[in-house]
């Protein structure tokens, strides 16, 4: 048995889908843990092309368990059609499992989400205006609705005119919007119940009983830790934790019950919305990373801000995570470079800093510091082993396993399963 948590140690989009795609065949359950359908997993494979929201990386093999867990805030509408859209390409959705305790996204959520990254205009956090940080945000104030309250019409129409009246007063008294009614959004919902209702049981007590049976589990993770609320660049963050103990939380298993914990690392770094990005290169090599990669949001669209590997975040995620092992992915976006760059520190005020700071406009002042390595100028797409890959490309992975006091047991050199390095066997 093992139970092995993928992790985003980045600001999100690292290859995680990609990751979990692969691994996902010797495991028994896939299960997400945070997040909701601001994040977005890109999985390329023999049924195709998948841009998946809430649905775990694993849905493509039938045999594994795939569960969204009670930490994901669950759109209905999105859910629905991504489950329709997969089973239109041959995928069953027959081992999809919702659990009973995760959190709903509500219409006014939606809303109040877009109205008030209009309301900070200039200082907007640069949300996917999904309705996350609204969801979240009524789970800790407890006026969050389940889906398990969709299995009781009675209650939850109940639950659902108590937290309407106030979310819309808020509309319209503070946001001047037009109020929602309450009829349409109950027979709404009822609809989405009648759909949703075979997907949804007690997924922890189900986790529980696979742990008790020697299975393996894979955790699936969204986002990156620098968008952690609690050890990101807060504000500019997302709303629940994209950490490896948010895989406990949002799971139902014990962090006892973990045997290893998988960082996902871009060779590079990028990062969508606001926020402070030491190592962004506003010119015209972050210009090109961006067009060969393709470095555009799967859930937004919205160009992704590129830059060479920042190794002091790096070191950061890796510590408040306890990384086991990392997964190196887009290695092959850097095949065409005459030398490629690695952020060892950070200048602040003509004094070095190898720590990544707390405070977001400390972080905003910083200068990177390079130490640049020579590049390898020759494909590593077709490479399968460690050992093959070209001097250079090894220096470039054995400096980043270095600096981060981590081991790569993963090399991603391409988009499908097959453009990948085992350099450890992970189950």
């Amino acid at each position: 048995m093992s139970v092995v948590a993928i992790v985003g140690a980045q600001w999100g989009d690292e290859g995680k889908g990609k990751i979990v795609d692969l691994l996902a065949e010797k495991t028994d359950a896939v299960v997400r843990f945070s997040g909701g359908d601001n994040a977005g997993h890109t999985v390329i494979n023999a049924y195709g092309e998948f841009r998946l929201h809430l649905v775990p990386s694993g849905i493509f093999h039938p045999h594994v368990a795939c569960i969204i867990g009670n930490g994901v805030a669950v759109n209905p509408a999105v859910l629905l059609e991504e489950i329709d859209d997969l089973e239109k390409h041959g995928v069953k959705t027959d081992n999809l499992f919702i659990s009973d305790r995760a959190h709903l996204i509500m219409p006014y959520h939606t809303l109040l989400d877009g109205l008030e990254e209009e309301r900070r205009g200039e200082s907007a956090i640069g949300t996917t205006r999904k309705g996350i940080g609204p969801v979240f945000a009524d789970k800790i104030a407890r006026l969050g609705i389940r889906t398990c309250d969709l299995l009781d019409r009675e209650a939850f129409r109940s639950r659902l005119a108590g937290v309407l009246e106030l979310k819309n007063a808020l509309l319209t008294k503070v946001y001047n919007a037009q109020p929602l009614s309450l009829d349409e959004v109950y027979q709404q919902y009822c609809q989405y119940a009648q759909k949703l209702a075979r997907f949804i049981t007690d997924t922890s007590r189900l986790l529980q009983e696979m742990v008790s049976q020697n299975k393996n589990i894979l955790l699936e993770g969204a986002q990156g830790t620098l968008l952690d609320p609690d050890f990101g660049t807060y504000p500019y963050v997302t709303s629940s934790s994209p950490l490896a103990a948010g895989g406990s939380i949002g799971s139902g298993i014990s962090p006892r019950q973990f045997d290893q914990v998988i960082g996902v690392f871009k060779a590079y770094t990028t990062r969508v919305g606001s926020g402070p990005m030491p190592t962004e290169l506003k010119d015209e090599v972050g210009e090109f990373i961006r067009q060969r990669a393709h470095e555009y949001g799967a859930t937004t669209g919205r160009p992704r801000r590129c830059g060479w590997f920042d190794a002091v975040a790096g070191r950061f995620a890796t510590k408040v995570n306890g990384f086991t092992s990392i997964a190196l992915t887009r290695l092959d976006v850097l095949d065409v470079f005459d030398s490629v760059k690695i952020c060892t520190a950070y200048r602040l005020h003509g004094e070095l800093l190898d720590r990544f700071p707390s405070d977001t406009s400390v972080l905003e002042k910083c200068q990177p510091v390079y130490e640049e390595l020579p590049g390898w100028k020759t494909p590593t797409s077709h490479i399968r082993h460690a050992t093959q890959l070209p001097p250079q490309a090894r220096r470039y992975v054995a400096r980043i396993e270095e600096l981060l006091s981590c081991p790569a047991s993963i090399i991603s050199v391409g988009p499908s399963r097959d453009h990948t390095i085992m350099v450890k066997e992970v189950f």
